[in-house]
């Protein structure tokens, strides 16, 4: 009897797996990876107000700037994930970051090419968002292919908390450099070190060969077989897809807000404060978060539960929990206090990394890069608003507070959409579903 297309695409996934060193050797690869894709994406929201002194910007002009990043990220994301469900995920995060490494690198050039600094900077920072927009719906199709089911959640939040190792060491090393050498040094300092890594995996985990062969592909177009073609109808009939769709949008949103604007309150609200301190302890705890709650959702899903009580479990404390920790923040005067609360947001919110984004891999693992890039396109569009609405709502009201509520209206709307249509069955598959 023959197998089925939907048989024999699993047997493929299971014969393409990496081996226990080869996880190991890309997950370490990957941390970096993200770490430095951090890096660079936080090198402008740390150089925000020295950028701002240096070119008269104000809050509503600092605020296009920061949020430019997410018009051109939300462009790219279902491509991306559509280029890696079909030549490798390894191959587009490599690609791409060697270019948004290089315009890092030349970002203080392109300030001093013209009086117009507002427009260069705002052109570079969507550029960017072009460029790392492929990056995790690519890195969620490698990981739904290459990792087992029961090892996933750890795998994906180990290189999650790259994200903020990379915020971690632009907030340590970039206020050093900042301080020392001007905003300028933050950008020659993480481009250069994303251009090595670009460097490191070309020379010894990917073979020339296979990318030119990628390069290749995408000069000529994918070719596109009738059991590749990713099935829409049948995944937007779906309302766990579209809790998963909103749940994304919620936590990239919230996450955005907070990263983009949390420098600037540290440091107006508390000008005499060390700026290594409020760059470096939220992102410091969580590392350990992120590490944790991918341990703690595997080890429950090897205990017995049900892999969906586990993702909304995480959902509860990385949307739910995190929330009322950023409420805190617009209700204290306390430095001391709003480092605690920032940390504990932060850390919470990782683990989102064992919830909803291994959620979407639970759902269609044959095409999850596709339907995360989907996912995260809705919370690329919504950062984009949710930064300029908070820049807006700061300006105007000269009060912090309504950026925090914005906050946990956001991730509570999708916490509660999740909690209700949330479901971790395979909806990918033409004849039959698997509950996993």
């Amino acid at each position: 009897m023959q197998p089925t297309p939907d048989e024999a695409r699993r047997d493929r996934a299971g014969d393409s797996q990496w081996s226990r060193p080869e996880c190991q050797a890309w997950t370490g690869t990957l941390l970096l990876g993200t770490c430095l894709l951090y890096c660079t994406r936080s090198s402008m929201p740390i150089c925000t107000v020295s950028m701002s002194q240096d070119f008269g910007w104000n809050k509503k002009e600092a605020g296009i700037v920061l949020s430019s990043f997410f018009w051109g990220y939300c462009l790219t994301q279902v491509v991306g994930g559509h280029l890696g469900d079909r030549i490798g995920g390894e191959k587009v995060i490599l690609l791409s970051a060697s270019a948004w490494g290089s315009i890092t690198a030349v970002t203080p050039l392109l300030a001093q090419l013209s009086s117009a600094h507002l427009a260069f900077m705002t052109f570079s920072r969507i550029l960017m968002g072009l460029l790392q927009g492929v990056y995790f719906p690519a890195l969620t199709s490698l990981l739904s292919q290459k990792v087992r089911d029961s090892e996933r959640a750890f795998t994906y939040s180990t290189v999650g908390a790259g994200s903020q190792f990379g915020t971690l060491l632009t907030g340590a090393v970039g206020s050093l450099l900042l301080e020392w050498y001007g905003w300028q040094s933050v950008f020659y300092f993480s481009g250069g070190l994303t251009l090595l890594w670009v460097w490191y995996v070309y020379r010894y985990l990917l073979s020339g060969k296979d990318l030119v062969l990628a390069l290749g592909v995408l000069a000529q177009g994918l070719p596109v077989s009738r059991h590749s073609r990713v099935p829409w109808r049948q995944l937007f009939r779906k309302p766990a897809v579209w809790a998963a769709i909103i749940s994304q949008l919620s936590a990239a949103c919230s996450f955005f807000v907070l990263i983009s604007w949390l420098p600037t309150f540290f440091k107006e609200t508390f000008p005499n404060a060390k700026g290594w301190i409020f760059n470096v302890v939220p992102w410091l705890v969580a590392i350990p978060a992120s590490l944790f709650s991918g341990f703690l959702s595997d080890h429950l899903i090897n205990q017995g539960y049900r892999a969906i009580t586990v993702r909304k479990l995480m959902q509860g404390m990385g949307l739910g929990l995190s929330s009322v920790f950023a409420l805190c923040l617009g209700h204290t005067s306390s430095f001391c206090e709003s480092v605690v609360f920032a940390s504990a947001s932060i850390g919470l919110q990782t683990f989102n990394h064992s919830g909803i984004s291994v959620n979407i891999q639970d759902l269609a693992p044959s095409c999850a890069g596709f339907l995360f890039g989907v996912a995260n396109t809705a919370g690329a569009l919504a950062g984009v608003v949710g930064v300029c609405l908070g820049g807006y709502l700061i300006e105007t009201t000269g009060s912090w507070t309504c950026l925090f509520n914005l906050v946990a209206i956001i991730s509570n709307l999708g916490l509660c959409t999740f909690l209700v249509f949330g479901q971790a069955q395979r909806v990918d598959l033409s004849s039959t579903h698997e509950d996993l």
